[in-house]
């Protein structure tokens, strides 16, 4: 692609990738210059380039950068108590209200139970959304699971050859035990399944019910250091990520 291709709509890429995070306009033309941005799965060869941020599907060494206007993609820590919903008839507290500081028309990724903490994604991005939900995608979640001890060697070994539950078989990708205190277990768990109360009914099932479940990660996106209740923008680099991770 060079400039030949140009005419006089849309707008400049370099200062596209600026306002998508990408650093300065300068900093964007070294890319460009480097070869390393792709703008409809070729790669620019000049500066001068124009485009739609709206549809062109541009990339930095080869990762998507999300340059459509308006679209928002947060990481909420939930706590416990507050539904995974956006309303609720009876009064409820829900994740709604932790968003009032953000504009109207966001919904929350999947759910965590009342009962669950942690990590929820929030969008507007509606394509984005619906794969990330859809099970044929499977996008890998890593949960925090507090249970009564002790835990026999046993239980990860029946966790990762399948639990037969009363809509089928369920295995986990991977499960360790992070740390054992007294009558107090803490397992790290990830899976791919996104059935309703997963890992509480796999638990169940090997005998040892979550005292506390804490949802750590969705895909490349993880909870880190986000407090209960409060909200971050998600990077460039988790969004192409997870643009990445359901085939966008």
């Amino acid at each position: 692609m060079t400039t030949g291709d140009v005419n006089t709509e849309g707008v400049r890429l370099q200062k596209v990738l600026a306002a998508a995070g990408l650093g300065s306009r300068r900093h964007s033309e070294e890319l460009i210059a480097a070869g390393r941005v792709r703008v409809d799965g070729r790669v620019v060869e000049a500066q001068g380039l124009r485009v739609d941020p709206q549809t062109a599907v541009i990339e930095v060494d080869g990762a998507r950068v999300v340059t459509k206007a308006g679209l928002v993609h947060l990481a909420l820590n939930k706590p416990v108590g507050v539904l995974s919903a956006m309303s609720d008839d009876r009064g409820r507290p829900t994740v709604a209200d932790l968003l009032t500081d953000h504009a109207s028309g966001l919904f929350h990724v999947g759910r965590l139970d009342a009962d669950s903490e942690g990590l929820l994604l929030v969008t507007n991005d509606g394509e984005l959304a619906h794969r990330l939900a859809h099970p044929s995608f499977g996008v890998a979640k890593t949960y925090l699971v507090e249970v009564s001890g002790p835990v026999g060697r046993d239980v990860p070994r029946r966790l990762r050859a399948g639990v037969t539950l009363t809509d089928g078989m369920v295995t986990v990708d991977a499960v360790r035990i992070v740390s054992s205190a007294g009558s107090r277990v803490m397992l790290e768990i990830t899976l791919h399944e996104g059935r309703k109360h997963v890992v509480r009914r796999l638990m169940d099932a090997v005998g040892h019910p979550v005292r506390r479940l804490v949802r750590t990660r969705i895909g490349p996106v993880y909870l880190g250091s986000l407090r209960a209740g409060r909200t971050r923008r998600l990077s460039q680099a988790e969004i192409g990520a997870l643009y990445h991770e359901v085939a966008l």
